[in-house]
């Protein structure tokens, strides 16, 4: 955690280094500005003349008396105060400056790297758990650190100096608040303990209920469709309620410390105002040393107080720490060997060699799966719910990573190749097609950053998409809004393959992009899609038999392993797995329309 800080801060030493400085100027000018008071009360009130070492002011007139010194009282304390204030507003400016771009560098940190780790990460995950870390707990260590560190540090540096001036001043008061001091100090970091662990609780009971919100919200259709509404607000109420009692159980544990602090404090000061007057009363102490004193006294506890009124801030911070760090610690990611290779633009040979994947431990979802596509070939790729056919997808461009066996791709191990330039090989479209907010030209350039809109137009005529756009308000400018609800399910579609010519891959991966659209919609759907598949590798994934039957290869899966591979015909006449999925779908009531079953 303190190497995150560290790295975090380095490239602001400079700002840094300002921080420090004015820090050094705000800690002086606290030291001094007791001592013009006490100036006036041993000096000025007492009618003493001046200390030889103000002799100066003679020369300009001040003169050596009362109100000389009174002037010279004030001058000072004025030019302390200025000085301290110029070295505040540097400090505070420079140190806001250095938390709002540390938070900034933190989150881009945090966001870069979720998106290097596998899916298998998100498998397990809350996706709200993590937009609250990225938001409200780097929120958290910006807002400590542009405030209350600063305060800290301050008051740590000048603790140094003071106790050594509260020696020089009476050694018998500074060891009563010496003495005092270890104790109470123990009970504060024994409380911020426990005020952690309350923080934390509270911390994960907004994320739960951050989760259920994102996710009530985003499937609010499915929500209205049913009526659960109710049950939606059932659920945030749960997770409300127990953010709030974790708030009030927190609040409970802080309460205790500050008034604590506070009457301890007065006690200390108490003994030393009463013995203070008595050595006034005998001539050993002056009236301006003891309010020296008194001042630094003060000073001396406030860090300790400040540590307990911030000790809600600084378990926040922790915890906000700890949650952060628990995203970047996570190694769940793919690995790329520094001597990664860019294979450049392949031909398509995909290869399989026993292949072996889990999602969980002891639960292997493919065993030993091998086959082999040649370049500019169409396979289909079928079996029974859960025999790895989205998974087998999932491996070829490393969304996951094999547990044995290996891909390769024009006879390179996918492991030995540079992601990025891996992923550039292939172009996807996917059962439903997912939008971003924007128009329509950045959703279909979103498969190739910086094309321009003749290549946007090209791509949108080749997925029998550039009609419907046309009739739309404002053409390709059109927004859509967020997840392209505006937008019917084949029009999405059509947009996913002008996305897909666009990118210009040589493998296309296809995971029934017409399984939920009407016949009209599957029409221009495939049509567009015959024009993407054109001269590339393809691998479909198909439920309905109808859409791989002219496919080159059908390769069938069943229980992790390849059951049967080849032709359509091939596998009719083999009558096994894929000849009875083919019986299934075929049978007469399973074309009974809507009408015929009522």
């Amino acid at each position: 955690m303190t190497r995150l800080v560290i790295d975090l801060l380095r490239p602001y030493r400079g700002r840094l280094a300002i921080v420090f400085i004015a820090m050094l100027v705000e800690i002086a000018a606290s030291l001094a500005a007791p001592w013009t008071l006490k100036l006036v009360l041993d000096d000025a009130l007492d009618q003493h003349h001046l200390p030889e070492w103000l002799g100066w002011a003679h020369d300009y007139g001040i003169g050596r008396h009362a109100m000389g010194v009174a002037l010279f009282a004030g001058i000072a304390t004025l030019v302390i105060a200025i000085g301290g204030a110029v070295a505040t507003y540097v400090d505070n400016y420079y140190t806001t400056n250095i938390g709002q771009w540390v938070a900034n560098d933190l989150r881009m940190r945090i966001y870069e790297h979720l998106h290097r780790l596998s899916l298998r990460y998100y498998d397990n995950t809350k996706i709200g758990s993590l937009i609250s870390t990225i938001m409200t707990d780097v929120d958290t260590l910006q807002n400590f650190a542009s405030s209350s560190t600063l305060d800290i540090l301050v008051d740590l540096i000048t603790i140094v100096f003071m106790v050594g001036l509260m020696l020089w001043l009476d050694w018998d008061f500074t060891l009563i608040a010496l003495g005092i001091t270890p104790f109470l100090l123990v009970f504060v970091i024994r409380l911020k303990k426990a005020v952690k662990e309350v923080t934390r609780v509270v911390r994960v009971r907004q994320s739960e209920m951050l989760a259920v919100v994102q996710q009530g919200l985003g499937s609010v259709r499915a929500v209205k469709a049913f009526g659960r509404q109710d049950l939606e607000l059932e659920r945030l109420g749960a997770a409300s309620q127990a953010a709030v009692g974790a708030a009030l159980r927190a609040r409970e544990v802080k309460s205790i410390l500050s008034p604590l602090v506070s009457v301890v404090v007065a006690a200390c000061t108490a003994i030393v105002l009463w013995k203070g007057t008595s050595l006034i009363v005998v001539g050993t102490m002056t009236a301006g040393a003891l309010t020296v004193y008194l001042a630094y006294l003060a000073k001396f506890f406030k860090p300790v107080k400040d540590l307990a009124s911030m000790t809600s801030a600084i378990a926040q911070t922790t915890v906000a720490l700890e949650r952060i760090q628990g995203i970047l610690s996570a190694d769940d990611i793919i690995r790329v060997s520094e001597d990664a290779s860019d294979p450049g633009r392949v031909l398509g040979d995909i290869r399989l060699e026993h292949v072996a994947f889990s999602y969980e431990k002891d639960a292997p979802v493919l065993r030993d799966v091998s086959f082999e596509i040649r370049p500019g070939q169409v396979v289909g790729i079928v079996g029974p719910t859960g025999s790895g056919k989205s998974t087998v997808l999932s491996l070829i461009p490393r969304f996951y990573e094999v547990t044995g066996g290996r891909i390769l791709i024009d006879g390179q191990d996918i492991r030995t190749l540079k992601l990025s330039s891996l992923r550039d090989q292939i172009g996807f479209v996917l059962q439903e097609t997912v939008l971003f907010h924007g128009t329509i030209r950045e959703n279909i350039a979103y498969g190739r950053p910086g094309a321009s809109h003749e290549e946007v137009v090209a791509a949108a005529k080749v997925a029998n998409a550039d009609e419907f756009i046309r009739r739309m308000p404002h053409g390709y400018d059109s927004l859509v809004g967020e997840r392209g609800d505006t937008l019917s399910g084949g029009q999405r579609q059509r947009i996913g393959i002008a996305r897909a010519v666009i990118r210009n891959s040589p493998i296309m991966i296809l995971d029934e992009p017409t399984a939920a659209l009407d016949t009209e919609s599957e029409h221009l759907v495939i049509e567009g899609l015959r024009r993407l598949m054109a001269g590339r590798t393809v691998i479909m994934i198909a439920h309905r038999l109808s859409t791989i039957r002219n496919a080159d290869k059908i390769i069938v899966l069943k229980d992790g392993l390849v059951a049967e591979q080849g032709s359509n015909d091939e596998l009719l006449a083999l009558g096994g797995v894929y000849a009875e999925l083919n019986r299934i779908q075929n049978e007469p009531a399973n074309h009974r329309t809507l009408a015929n079953a009522i």
